[in-house]
């Protein structure tokens, strides 16, 4: 049995973490696994990646679209998702507006947790601007320079500029975006454009950036041409998702332990700000495989106990969550047991009603004609063409809304 176990855990890889979950009271925590288990680091280098950064208009005409991306996030990165094989996805983000405004830049760089990007991304409000062009190469040169790009030759890397603003080309002492474009193409850093809204003047901008980025040029409405769908089955995958949730316990340094509470954070944020829909899109994308970096984050002991990875009696009592530290050891084990089979539990239930949701959004999508004009399928048609050159296979992937 004990093999067997080991034998599961050594093929369920995932972005991560070996996402294995074997019937746990069968786990023998007190002894180490009978042979050496895949080193994860070695498996994480040789999986595909996607680094995805969204350079973001946030000035006061672009509220539809900040709106429609805060409920879109999750299923664009759920699609993004559905290659073969997974891909490690991490996003960024790079919100812009202009000289004079509050900000000129915010950098939110790569990071594979995507609920604390999330929850920034939900601070944004629409405001400033009105003035015409924006500072939309400042936020290019941000966007390659205070990044940090992965550096693996299998990664396909990916900046989607949003925006309904042409860039300053005035402003003196700062690059423009012929000089950056050259610099991304020779960094194998594509750059799309989305135009929200008809100006002409942006037009010829975003098709140009494009051009240059060796990416593509996609125009929709002033509001995004999202399709924000809901379905009978999102207020109750919400609430599982807070339960799943839940079921996380973390271990490790104090420094670590600030770092996990700061996630923690992040995803009673969300639960307690954003939409019903946001968050079952948020549950489906944490089931994939690429998602369950953004669930466990790192040094999550349930995990990492019933996987084999660590054992449970190696571990400083100091390093434990808080409320474990008094146990006694068999009350640790029980503790880790009863988590691991309530997430179990949790996760087949969210599966089922998921796939419910699926099937409800597909034949919604199909009442309401084509969905090709929709910024979903504009974003995915782009990822499937350019990836394909990392190695990531699309074919045969259903949209996620």
């Amino acid at each position: 049995m004990k093999t067997k176990l080991i034998a599961i855990a050594l093929f369920s890889a995932t972005a991560v973490a070996i996402a294995a979950y074997p019937a746990i009271e069968a786990y023998d925590f007190g002894k180490a696994p009978a042979k050496p288990l895949i080193d994860i680091k070695q498996q994480i280098a040789s999986q595909p990646k996607v680094d995805v950064v969204f350079v973001l208009d946030t000035t006061g005409s672009m509220g539809g679209m900040i709106e429609a991306a805060k409920e879109k996030i999750w299923s664009i990165a759920s699609n993004m998702a559905s290659a073969q094989p997974a891909p490690e996805i991490r996003i960024g983000l790079v919100a812009f507006r202009d000289r004079g405004d509050n900000f000129i830049t915010k950098v939110h760089d790569l990071s594979a947790d995507m609920d604390s990007m999330y929850a920034s991304l939900m601070d944004y409000q629409a405001a400033g601007g009105g003035d015409g062009p924006e500072s939309v190469n400042k936020a290019l040169d941000d966007a390659l320079n205070k990044i940090s790009w992965s550096q693996e030759q299998n990664t396909y890397k990916v900046i989607f500029l949003v925006g309904d603003a042409p860039p300053h080309m005035d402003y003196p002492n700062e690059r423009r975006f012929p000089e950056i474009m050259a610099d991304a193409k020779n960094r194998q850093i594509i750059v799309n454009t989305i135009q929200c809204g008809r100006d002409g003047s942006t037009r010829k901008s975003w098709i140009d950036i494009a051009q240059l980025g060796a990416g593509e040029y996609f125009q929709v409405d002033q509001t995004g041409s999202a399709l924000v769908l809901g379905t009978p089955f999102d207020k109750k995958i919400a609430h599982l998702s807070k339960e799943l949730d839940d079921t996380r316990l973390y271990y490790g340094t104090a420094q670590q332990k600030e770092k996990q509470r700061l996630k923690l954070d992040a995803a009673e944020k969300l639960h307690a700000g954003s939409s019903v829909e946001s968050r079952a899109r948020r549950a489906e994308y944490n089931l994939s495989k690429s998602g369950e970096s953004n669930f466990l984050g790192e040094n999550e002991l349930i995990d990492d106990v019933a996987s084999g990875r660590i054992e449970l009696d190696g571990i400083d009592v100091k390093s434990l969550p808080s409320a474990m530290q008094a146990m006694a050891p068999a009350e640790q084990k029980l503790l880790i047991t009863e988590k691991a089979e309530q997430r179990k539990l949790i996760r087949q239930e969210i599966e089922a009603l998921s796939q419910k949701r699926s099937a409800y959004l597909e034949q919604r999508v199909k009442e309401l004609g084509s969905s090709e004009d929709s910024l979903d399928h504009k974003i995915q048609s782009a990822v499937k063409d350019q990836a394909a050159k990392n190695g990531l296979d699309y074919e045969g992937s259903k949209m996620r809304y």
